[in-house]
């Protein structure tokens, strides 16, 4: 009789927690210590899923993952790391992986997958793997892995995707992501910040100008939407896009072709756009500061990046290979952090999110006198706004982040920014509501209890903050 499962991973201790965790569901396995062993076990039988490291001596999980694919396509197999990059997720679903397990994985959840692969048909998507010397994104926490596992979804598409998030979080990183593991990979990829170009020169610097199209306009000039041509054109910041510009944008987004400024003869457009923001669009469009039918054209897939206080767990991951990156640059070797200055910098709020991360291991790199970062190299900032989270206790932890929220309201104001209040009460709302159903569980009953509404509000409100409403009655 032929096992339904395949277990192959050179971790013994993996191999048995499988088998103990697939024993008491009454799921029927083999295990084999090496991808060798189970290609040879393959012309005695097939299993009907796979489950298998990425990383082993002899033929690697990719390599047998290719290998299986190329004889048994709707065989699913399901990868597994402790290397929880973008590559690994991305090469896995390439490859025509069913799913992608990053370790430590809760043995639930990989039972659940197992099961769900034993009734499914598996993914047929092929492609190459690619490996970087130095990953773009890293990330252990949940919400990274939805982005992982979306960017290795979206590696044969064309469809265009707007990145969500706020300033810092690696929106940037996310489309070059989604470029370089795209099948446009070989085109140029070209990034503007709509919102740090002047308003009068972001039409020419988009679409291009004709010779004599205005005053200084001395030859003809190629935009960046020529530029991207067979690529991508990532927007930063498109919230800020002026209106009359995205009506331009929306057009090209329509039909694929526009003019160049002064220009009569339309250009075809062969490019994916990928447009990014810090912003509520939704909010814009109500307001009548961006165009509904835009927003609907931008919005076919949605990426949602995390601020990095929303997955602390990946802050150490993140510091060490900053910090290797920035030894690399200055051709030095990479500076370690004690205990007690690590678990400082993973209760640091991290307002920048990654960006600022990644400034503090620069500065760390350069200005920490040792070897080894100890707590009081830290720089000043950094221990005085924790000195403040640690003393202060509940009450004074109040203090703080009515300070932030003061802070926050302040920049706004000089910004000139208007709706500041509807603004942050949804964010705040949203943050409760986020906060409430981690708590519990997703259990939505017992989250707006504790959140002082009724389950009819807190429904309410997951659907007009435009949450993903996950949560158990």
């Amino acid at each position: 009789m032929t096992t339904p499962v395949w277990i192959i991973d050179d971790d013994k201790a993996i191999r048995w927690v499988l088998e103990k965790t697939l024993t008491r569901s009454g799921i029927r396995y083999t295990s084999f210590a090496s991808a060798d062993e189970a290609l040879n076990a393959l012309y005695d039988e097939v299993p009907k899923v796979i489950i298998s490291d990425i990383r082993m001596p002899g033929t690697d999980g990719l390599k047998f993952l290719s290998r299986v694919k190329a004889d048994y396509p709707q065989l699913p197999v399901i990868i597994m790391t402790a290397h929880s990059d973008l590559d690994s997720a991305v090469a896995a679903f390439q490859g025509g992986a069913f799913e992608y397990l990053p370790k430590p994985f809760d043995v639930d959840q990989a039972v659940a997958l197992i099961e769900r692969a034993l009734a499914e048909s598996g993914a047929v998507s092929q492609g190459d793997s690619e490996a970087a010397e130095m990953p773009v994104l890293l990330g252990q926490a949940p919400a990274m892995q939805d982005v992982f596992r979306a960017i290795g979804r979206l590696s044969q598409s064309h469809v265009t995707v707007l990145i969500t998030g706020e300033s810092g979080t690696g929106k940037e990183r996310v489309a070059e992501a989604l470029h370089r593991h795209s099948i446009r990979a070989t085109r140029p990829f070209i990034a503007l910040n709509t919102a740090a170009i002047p308003k009068d020169l972001l039409e020419s610097e988009l679409f291009g100008h004709e010779k004599g199209a205005f005053t200084g306009a001395l030859i003809t000039r190629r935009g960046r939407f020529e530029e991207a041509e067979g690529g991508t054109l990532f927007l930063d910041e498109i919230g800020d896009m002026p209106t009359e510009l995205q009506t331009r944008l929306l057009r090209v987004l329509s039909d694929g072709n526009f003019y160049r400024v002064g220009g009569h003869t339309p250009i075809k457009a062969n490019v994916r756009v990928i447009a990014a923001t810090h912003q509520h669009l939704e909010e814009r469009v109500r307001d009548g500061l961006f165009r509904e039918d835009l927003f609907h054209r931008l919005n076919v897939i949605r990426l949602r990046l995390p601020p990095l206080r929303e997955r602390r767990e990946d802050i150490p991951l993140l510091t060490r290979h900053f910090l290797a990156k920035s030894a690399i640059s200055l051709g030095v070797e990479p500076k370690r952090l004690t205990e007690s200055a690590m678990d400082r910098l993973a209760h640091y709020p991290f307002p920048g999110n990654v960006r600022q991360l990644e400034n503090l291991c620069q500065w760390m790199t350069v200005m920490a006198p040792g070897q080894t970062v100890e707590l009081s190299d830290l720089p000043p900032e950094v221990q005085e706004g924790l000195d403040e989270l640690g003393a202060a206790g509940s009450q004074d932890n109040t203090t703080v982040w009515t300070n932030g929220l003061t802070d926050e309201v302040t920049r706004r104001l000089k910004a000139g920014e208007t709706g500041i209040i509807d603004e942050l009460t949804r964010r705040f709302e949203e943050t409760c509501i986020r906060a409430g159903l981690a708590h519990t569980g997703g259990r939505k009953v017992e989250a707006a209890q504790l959140l002082g509404w009724g389950r009819n509000t807190l429904t309410r409100k997951i659907q007009e903050l435009h949450l993903e409403d996950n949560g158990e009655e």
